[in-house]
């Protein structure tokens, strides 16, 4: 199986020419560029999705095959971030659903939050505290509807609002009434008044 980072993959699969043959075509560099610049970005969303990392980066490789393909057709090309990170989390979606059916009732998400290690330097009061914290924020994060920590993953990944709305096909003004109610349950577990 070749390297994660490797594009090589998708391409063969998209019929493209090997690096011995011509110069990349604009829709090969402008693939490749976008592959460089939202690869971490878009593998670490899925993996908030609950994808573990080797079906993240099939995802990732199938996002960009079908965004190469895309291409190829003369579709748009208006905001592509957008579209490849709507293509991954649907892509994303349908391989955590046929996971967990075929689980059989198993849970298959996993912790969305490691849990922390202590800094050696904290005193075991501090330790405690700083344990306690993130179990309330953690808890806060569980607890909040799945949409909403899509907002939360995609909006950390540094997408707009506007492009949150498009890969989750929803509505603006839902999208920042989703990460204002978020962080306000936030905020009050970590005790600041909103």
């Amino acid at each position: 199986m070749p390297e994660p980072d490797s594009i090589a993959r998708w391409a063969l699969a998209a019929g493209t020419k090997s690096e011995c043959g011509p110069a990349p075509s604009a829709d090969e560099q402008q693939v490749i560029q976008l592959f460089d610049e939202l690869r971490n970005r878009l593998l670490r969303y899925l993996l908030a999705l609950g994808l573990p990392v080797h079906e993240g980066e099939e995802v990732i490789q199938e996002a960009f095959l079908a965004l190469f393909q895309h291409l190829q057709r003369g579709r748009s090309r208006q905001n592509l971030r957008g579209w490849i990170f709507r293509v991954a989390h649907n892509l994303g979606l349908k391989r955590r659903t046929a996971r967990v059916r075929e689980a059989a009732g198993v849970a298959a998400e996993p912790e969305f939050l490691a849990a922390a290690r202590p800094d050696p330097a904290e005193n075991p009061e501090e330790q405690l505290a700083s344990s306690q914290r993130l179990q309330r924020l953690q808890a806060v994060l569980r607890a909040l509807p799945e949409q909403d920590q899509w907002c939360l993953s995609l909006r950390a990944e540094g997408l707009r609002y506007r492009e949150i709305a498009e890969v989750l096909g929803m509505s603006l003004g839902s999208v920042a009434a989703s990460l204002g109610r978020s962080l306000a349950r936030f905020s009050r577990a970590d005790g600041y008044k909103v």
